[in-house]
């Protein structure tokens, strides 16, 4: 039909311009059968063909997916002190754990699911900082910040008596921070375990030390998506088992400043005031002491899981 169509448009066509052209008019045609096309139209129809293929591209091949089969399993122990605020605790420095506080509460065990393939170094410091083999470990440190619905932070780095991260030196420098393919998997949903990089509030004067090595990790608490961190942290791990737990951290009240005083501090901040920055490190920090209690790794006969999370 549709070659009919174009055979008694091509017939038409041609009858009008023989009609208004004088004879001496030289134009070229086309003769395929009993059908003539004139030179005007056989450029039209060259400029529609060339249109429609630039409207509707071929498609092109679809890029692999990011590879999120778990290779390796740790877990996190997280505890509750119902009366503490600030660590109840004596300087350990000299890398002894000891409780937070006396009457603690836990809270349950975090089992989660590393993606060793897609990002094998992050990975790796991961572990190594759940088993305290590279000289430091998550162990007796605190959740320092909670934002309800979203995500809650742990692994600061600094001293040992307020409940953070001692610096690790024995860590391999993580060169997966300036890959573009690190950055592949999004926060979807709760319980994505994600390196901190937007989010991380390491000192400054720890980040420009030359043996500095981020170890700050976020948990997304759900119920819902946190696009603003997708593109900025790395993915490297889901929570199997343990949302529940999840749930029980987002719910710990914080402290939330009020209108007035956020006024106050965006016009500090605007003034270059070096406090502004100093009193918001107490935003959205758990008015009690919730921190990972015990860590480590899991060892299973078969750790590698099918890619079928997220």
């Amino acid at each position: 039909m549709a070659f009919a169509l174009l055979s008694t448009y091509s017939s038409s066509a041609a009858a009008i311009t023989t009609a208004l052209l004088p004879p001496h008019h030289n134009y070229r045609r086309f003769r395929s059968g009993d059908t003539t096309l004139p030179r005007r139209s056989l450029l039209l129809l060259s400029t529609s063909l060339s249109l429609s293929t630039a409207i509707n591209p071929p498609p092109s091949p679809a890029s692999p997916s990011p590879d999120t089969t778990i290779t390796d399993r740790v877990f996190i122990d997280f505890s509750i002190c119902p009366t503490n605020f600030l660590p109840n605790r004596e300087s350990t420095d000299d890398g002894s754990d000891s409780l937070l506080c006396s009457d603690s509460v836990l809270l349950g065990r975090l089992v989660i699911g590393l993606y060793g393939h897609l990002v094998p170094i992050t990975v790796s410091n991961f572990k190594s900082m759940c088993t305290g083999s590279c000289g430091s470990s998550y162990k007796g440190t605190l959740v320092h910040k909670i934002f309800p619905g979203q995500f809650f932070l742990a692994g600061r780095q600094g001293r040992r008596d307020k409940g953070e991260v001692r610096p690790p030196l024995q860590l391999p420098r993580n060169t997966e921070s300036v890959k573009s393919d690190s950055f592949l998997l999004s926060h979807s949903r709760g319980g994505v375990v994600s390196l901190c990089l937007s989010e991380n509030d390491d000192d400054d004067d720890l980040k420009l030390d030359p043996d500095y090595h981020n170890v700050e990790f976020l948990i997304t608490t759900g119920p819902g998506p946190c696009p603003q961190l997708d593109s900025k942290n790395i993915v490297f791990g889901t929570v199997l088992e343990g949302l529940d737990v999840v749930a029980a951290i987002s719910s710990t009240p914080t402290y939330k400043p009020s209108e007035r005083i956020r006024q106050f501090n965006d016009l500090a901040k605007f003034l270059g005031d070096e406090r502004a920055q100093n009193a918001r490190t107490i935003w959205n920090r758990p008015l009690q002491t919730v921190y990972i209690s015990g860590c480590g790794e899991l060892k299973v006969a078969k750790p590698s899981l099918s890619p079928t999370l997220p």
